[in-house]
């Protein structure tokens, strides 16, 4: 009989990428979205197989799912501060409530569930790279505070429930992650910056653009994540891409990538915005034998053929261009 899997967050960018690939893998899928920042039109290709079900829920909310589960995976989060900051309660909601919900829902279940963390539980860090054991450097109360807790408490109640009720988790700390499926309007560097090169505009960088950001393409991602979860380890495991760029020189790759000509303008750097961003990937390379396979090169390449391909009307709907004005020094 096939393994049962939830995915929450399953319209997502994310989210959706794993029902494929849980799919390809044979498992049944059960996937959860209360659509709020996802889209079903990511997961639509998969509803005529008898082998996956969509239920529209929000997770905040009382979790239940007829039958049993083998896993669940949970990636029900606003993930872009174009997101976190217009819904901020929800943002608190989701990584608090939700996280309890389906920790109650895998103890019903007796099923392994594995947490999205984020690499922004490290907030503006003061060591470099970022490994597993450092506790990072955040603001409780700042605007991004909302997103960098609720993670954070969404990891201290997991482990709770690993070490008190004895629950089989796992916890994946995500570091920048690109590739098709994410929307332009999201307020993330790459997805910005090609919708403004496609709209012949001039690309925005806040702060002088030393800032650093290491990029991961999806499908490592998605293979890092389903080795965490069918491997022992029940800490958290960085997965994402170490080879860093400032954002200054990974906008100059852009306008190379798409042939336009535009310029550079500034604007100020946000509040509490990391300024050096780089996993430690030791742990991941030792426990799961994981590492990043496809280079920005090409995993960008892919990214921008997607988005050539969205219509005139969506590559005008972005927002990227004020929606920082909430979070500026």
């Amino acid at each position: 009989m096939a393994k049962r899997v939830l995915i929450t967050g399953a319209a997502g960018f994310l989210g959706s990428h794993l029902c494929d690939r849980f799919i390809k893998e044979g498992y049944d899928v059960v996937a959860m979205d209360n659509l709020i920042t996802g889209d079903l039109k990511n997961i639509e290709h998969l509803f005529p197989l008898e082998n996956f079900e969509f239920h529209h829920h929000d997770v905040s909310k009382f979790v239940h799912v007829a039958g049993k589960l083998d896993y669940i995976l949970h990636f029900a989060s606003p993930a872009s501060p174009i997101d976190y900051l217009k819904i901020p309660i929800q943002t608190l909601k989701v990584g608090s409530l939700g996280t309890h919900n389906l920790l109650g829902l895998a103890m019903a279940k007796k099923a392994r569930l594995l947490i999205a963390s984020t690499s922004e539980v490290y907030g503006d860090p003061q060591v470099h790279p970022q490994a597993e054991t450092y506790y990072g450097n955040v603001n409780t109360i700042g605007p991004r505070g909302v997103y960098d807790e609720a993670k954070r408490f969404q990891e201290s109640m997991t482990m709770a429930y690993h070490r008190y009720h004895g629950l089989e988790t796992r916890i994946v700390r995500i570091f920048n992650t690109y590739g098709p499926r994410m929307r332009l309007n999201d307020g993330r560097v790459i997805p910005a910056f090609m919708g403004q090169a496609l709209r012949g505009e001039d690309l925005t960088i806040f702060g002088d653009g030393s800032q650093t950001r290491s990029f991961c393409y999806v499908d490592d991602q998605v293979e890092g994540i389903y080795r965490l979860l069918h491997s022992d380890y029940s800490g958290p495991v960085n997965i994402g891409n170490p080879h860093e760029i400032t954002i200054k020189e990974f906008a100059q790759e852009i306008l190379k990538l798409t042939g336009t000509d535009q310029k550079l303008t500034h604007k100020p750097l946000p509040t509490d915005d990391p300024l050096k961003r780089r996993p430690d990937i030791s742990l991941a390379k030792k426990l799961l034998d994981w590492e990043p396979k496809i280079g920005r090169e090409e995993g960008m390449r892919r990214t921008f053929e997607y988005f050539k391909g969205l219509s005139p009307e969506e590559l005008q709907k972005s927002e990227h261009k004020d929606f920082r004005q909430h979070i500026k020094r």
